[in-house]
């Protein structure tokens, strides 16, 4: 008996290694690849994961609905919100040849040096959220060897910084402005522009300092800035700061309005602030998703896919880049330079409306929405 069962033990194992080969030699099904570099882990994480949950569904939804000649593979990157880390990751896909796409960065201090790696190898982007100009402009430079294939899903700082200096200077009537940075690509590039439109306005601006990322007391610095007499106090950053700023802008006994930039839209920055968050101004590129019609069924579709999670306020901008690239592949296949010309030339209708691109790639939506916190919430202005 016991030989017949070290036999029969060895008939098994022959036998699962046989149906193990068997299933090893299958050959993977052939799919495109589309990559997605986000910040997925630190202070904002929340809003690339938002994004992840939106291209992840359209991507989902192309698939089922078999949109492209084979299906669509998302390869999901955390960048970390750290520009060493997203060249890491640009170089890590471009590395792999069967990449057709990529959706990214957030930050447009990823942005920025992740693009050109893109651009380097001809791989089509598209960004969702970063804002700074220079991410679409350096492409127009004539030391700019490589494809023009960049492109921006929403609008760009110069726009939003010159509309929030307009709103300070011209409908709040205030003439002295002081400026707090995060001194990041994108927030003191925002800033950068509401200054220069204060100036133009004939505003004065009393101050313009930076801050230190992950700091968490300003009290000093606002202490500072106030002491430079202005009337309104503005911000460019995330609101892992913001809220933080606007909060100690009462505890040094600053009175004025408190405005800030599109990265505060987000319940972060009211619970953060807290009551100090009241009568705060914020800008923001474009309309959020419950503002636009457009958008309707995708935040529909998006809670009903999601229950558990709320829409975050940059996930219709990816859901729309998917989109764009998916119906890009279905129209040309996943051939790189047929994505960058197809993508030059398009017109759109999707969840933000009509979407074409400039000759740098920036979205011809110019759309700014202002919102002011009331009674703890979001209100347009």
């Amino acid at each position: 008996m016991p030989s017949l069962k070290k036999n029969n033990f060895k008939v098994t194992a022959a036998s699962a290694l046989l149906l193990l080969g068997m299933f090893s030699c299958k050959p993977k099904e052939k799919t495109i690849k589309i990559a997605l570099a986000m910040p997925l882990t630190g202070d904002i994480a929340s809003l690339g994961q938002g994004i992840k949950r939106a291209v992840s569904m359209a991507v989902e939804e192309a698939n089922a609905a078999h949109l492209t000649p084979v299906p669509v593979e998302l390869v999901v990157f955390d960048d970390r919100s750290d520009p060493k880390e997203a060249v890491s990751v640009a170089n890590r896909i471009v590395s792999d040849s069967g990449m057709a796409a990529v959706i990214g960065h957030f930050n447009s201090g990823c942005s920025i040096p992740a693009s050109r790696i893109y651009a380097q190898a001809g791989l089509p982007m598209i960004s969702p959220a970063s804002s700074n100009p220079e991410l679409t402009n350096q492409q127009l430079s004539p030391q700019w060897p490589y494809p023009k294939c960049i492109f921006r899903a929403n609008t760009t700082d110069n726009v939003q910084g010159a509309y929030g200096a307009d709103f300070v200077v011209n409908d709040l009537k205030l003439k002295h402005v002081a400026i707090i940075h995060d001194k990041t690509s994108y927030g003191q590039g925002v800033a950068e522009e509401f200054k220069k439109q204060v100036e133009k306005d004939g505003g004065i601006v009393t101050a313009f300092e930076g801050l230190q990322v992950g700091d968490r007391d300003f009290r000093s610095l606002l202490t500072r800035v106030k002491a430079t007499g202005p009337e309104a106090l503005y911000f460019g950053g995330m609101f892992s700061e913001g809220g933080i700023l606007a909060r100690q802008t009462r505890d040094v006994g600053f009175k004025g309005p408190f405005v800030t930039c599109e990265a505060n839209y987000d319940p972060s920055f009211l619970k953060v602030a807290g009551t100090a968050a009241e009568g705060a101004y914020v800008t923001f590129l474009g309309s959020p998703p419950e503002l636009l019609p457009s958008a309707k069924e995708f935040v529909a579709r998006y809670k009903q896919r999601y229950p558990n999670d709320e829409v975050k306020s940059y996930d219709h901008y990816g859901y729309e880049a998917a989109s764009l690239l998916l119906e890009a592949i279905k129209t040309v296949g996943p051939d790189r330079a047929k994505i960058i010309a197809y993508l030059r030339t398009v017109h759109f209708n999707g969840v933000l409306g009509t979407t074409s691109f400039d000759e740098k790639g920036d979205t011809l939506n110019k759309t700014i929405t202002l919102f002011q916190v009331k009674k703890g919430a979001f209100v347009p202005h």
